[in-house]
């Protein structure tokens, strides 16, 4: 038998429009997510940034490491000796100090707070099981699923494995607000269990883009390679950073609601030079030294999504063994012979001009004719990187957009 961990990550969906522009307080405060549930000596966001980079040269990188650490977090409650271990080194914790409550604890308080209602945007972060009657669960892990990870549970007829495929993916699809179909494929009759995190999130601008003032243009993918996307164009008081030693700019545009999108520019022909400076301190540089300017910024319409085999993924960051015949998840079930078959992770990021009349209204009030003399014009017409960072703690989204 095995044991099929399915992780889904929904959507991001940020409409380009109005939201309240965080202080600058707030904008220093920004830290890695998962330096909010596992800080320590691996920079867990970045490490897996570069591996899904490494692996996916010229192409798209969209995915949510907020939602993977959390299914690690998740996992490492089942699992044993070496193979928890692992996991817990991997999200950055050290086993022998005794961390691991702490951050079971964080995880808890992290899913109460994203999961308040707000007005000004869609957030919705949850997980689920899905568990084969006759299979004997640990009442401790079900228990701790329930009241830590706040976990929706399932009985499922994995016998009858179409079923089991139309109940998962129903659930997923209802809590991604139809973004995420068919997460679940090619169920064969010998899952045991199911593990589903899910993220959606949907945002306005505080100021959106003019709907008139968007025109193709060309996007550089490569030197040789040029593609015509509808450019977005907006002039307003955005956060700004020119990082002289990554050769990037860095521009902060906030969302209602308090969350920002952060889109990171290199120097033409620097990007690798920018991914392999990606690191959590440099985030924190970003965030503290940014200040506001006159912007004149230009920003492609894109849509892209990301869908990753993590079975594959995670072992070139040391957690091995649960994917493997090696595996200890005796705190899942003492049914031996039970291991990780799958991890999927999907995302999927929009990005448009619409906003709210009234917001874009207000972000009229920050333009001044004087300021638009002294504004920097900024293009984003060649790949690019972008996060996105909500009340200021959690990078809900990470990725490269190399052809929009």
């Amino acid at each position: 038998m095995r044991l099929c961990l399915l992780l889904c990550l929904a959507l991001l969906s940020p409409q380009m429009a109005t939201l309240r522009r965080p202080q600058k307080k707030r904008l220093q405060e920004l830290l890695p997510a998962v330096a909010t549930v596992a800080s320590g000596s691996r920079d867990f966001v970045f490490d897996l940034y570069s591996t899904l980079a490494t692996a996916a040269p010229g192409q798209n990188i969209f995915f949510s490491p907020l939602s993977i650490s959390v299914s690690l977090a998740m996992l490492s409650l089942g699992a044993r000796s070496n193979t928890k271990a692992q996991i817990l080194e991997g999200l950055g914790l050290n086993p022998q100090e005794g961390r691991e409550e702490e951050l079971h604890s964080a995880s808890q308080w992290l899913l109460r707070e994203l999961q308040q209602p707000r007005d000004s945007l869609q957030l919705s972060f949850g997980n689920a099981l899905f568990t084969k009657p006759t299979m004997p669960i640990q009442e401790a892990f079900l228990g701790a699923m329930r009241t830590l990870y706040l976990a929706d549970t399932f009985p499922t007829d994995f016998e009858d494995p179409e079923g089991a495929q139309k109940q998962i993916n129903d659930y997923v699809t209802k809590q991604t607000k139809g973004k995420i179909v068919d997460l679940v494929k090619g169920l064969d009759g010998t899952e045991v269990m199911v593990m589903v995190n899910y993220i959606f999130f949907k945002a306005k601008w505080e100021t959106s883009f003019n709907l008139k003032s968007t025109h193709e243009q060309d996007f550089h993918v490569t030197s040789e390679t040029v593609v015509r996307v509808p450019m977005m164009k907006q002039e307003d008081q955005f956060y700004y950073l020119l990082d002289r030693n990554l050769s990037c700019r860095v521009v902060g545009v906030p969302y209602q609601g308090n969350a920002t999108a952060f889109f990171i520019l290199p120097r033409e022909g620097e990007m690798g030079q920018v991914e392999n400076g990606l690191k959590e301190k440099t985030v924190r540089k970003w965030l503290k030294m940014s200040v506001k300017r006159q912007l004149e910024l230009y920003l492609p319409k894109f849509s892209i999504e990301g869908s990753y085999q993590l079975e594959k993924v995670l072992p070139k960051l040391g957690i091995r063994d649960v994917f493997t015949s090696q595996a200890d998840l005796t705190g899942v079930s003492n049914h031996s012979g039970i291991q990780v078959s799958e991890m999927v992770h999907k995302a999927v990021v929009e990005v448009d001009e619409s906003g709210t009349q009234a917001a874009a209204a207000t972000g009229t009030i920050f333009m001044f004719r004087s300021a638009r003399i002294n504004s920097q014009r900024i293009v984003f017409n060649r790949p690019f990187l972008m996060l996105i960072v909500e009340n200021g703690k959690h990078i809900l989204f990470l990725g490269k957009v190399t052809r929009p």
